[in-house]
């Protein structure tokens, strides 16, 4: 993958702005059986679609496709104990309005870079992920370095397992559990969804200065979903997502 050069590949400030919102995980799993994809192909190209409408509000879309790193799980055997946890390259399909058809290029790209991961042994899976996480570890070493050469890829796009059954603590239920992680020299927005008894809980971090308005992209991402929805022919809901009070840094 080569990606483009965007407003999100820039040095970072010190100040962060944060957005959340939850989905109902039974519209997310309708499309996936719609389309015959994963729940993470679902996730990815409602990134996809949610990042190129805020894109083109900002007249910064750029004519090739942004490109996700995505953490996923290469373990072949539920019995193996331990982590085994690859970095992906996802062609998030940013440079299509369709759909349907950014979410069968998400498929594809997942799915096909899943497969030359698991044709590996393990040792030249951890160095092919280690690899791909390098920017990473370069933009913490030396900011400049990091965001002087073209970005490997745009952002980080986690989906992190959570509980299936709901949550309590002195009888009080668990409304909502919003993963924030960080943003890095050359990379000022990073999105991270967790699982939680039904729902998706979506957490957005971004520069506040590099990433203006970040609450809009909730908004873009239920038109994706939406979008799916109405591609892939699965019953949308009714029910709007749920909106939890949307936090900013101050400072």
């Amino acid at each position: 993958f080569e990606a483009p050069k965007t407003m999100l590949n820039v040095p970072i400030g010190g100040a962060r702005r944060c957005a959340a919102q939850s989905w109902s995980l039974s519209r997310i799993m309708a499309v996936k059986k719609a389309a015959g994809v994963t729940v993470n192909d679902v996730v990815l190209a409602m990134c996809g679609g949610a990042l190129r409408s805020y894109l083109l509000e900002l007249n910064a879309l750029p004519d090739r496709p942004l490109i996700a790193m995505v953490p996923v799980s290469l373990r072949e055997d539920d019995s193996i104990s331990g982590n085994q946890v690859g970095a992906l390259l996802g062609n998030l399909a940013t440079d299509t309005a369709d759909p349907a058809r950014r979410l069968q290029a998400v498929s594809e790209s997942m799915r096909g870079n899943k497969d030359v991961f698991m044709a590996l042994p393990q040792l030249q899976r951890l160095a092919l992920s280690a690899f791909n996480v390098s920017p990473l570890l370069l933009s913490a070493l030396s900011p400049a370095l990091g965001t002087a050469a073209p970005p490997p890829f745009n952002l980080v796009i986690s989906n992190v397992p959570g509980a299936r059954e709901p949550l309590y603590w002195n009888g009080a239920r668990l409304d909502g559990n919003y993963p924030l992680s960080i943003a890095l020299e050359g990379q000022a927005l990073n999105i991270t969804v967790s699982t939680r008894a039904g729902y998706m809980d979506f957490g957005l971090v971004g520069c506040r200065r590099s990433v203006p308005s970040l609450q809009r992209l909730l908004g873009h991402l239920e038109d994706s979903l939406a979008g799916l929805e109405r591609a892939t022919g699965s019953p949308a809901r009714k029910a709007a997502a749920r909106r939890p009070r949307r936090r900013s840094d101050p400072h």
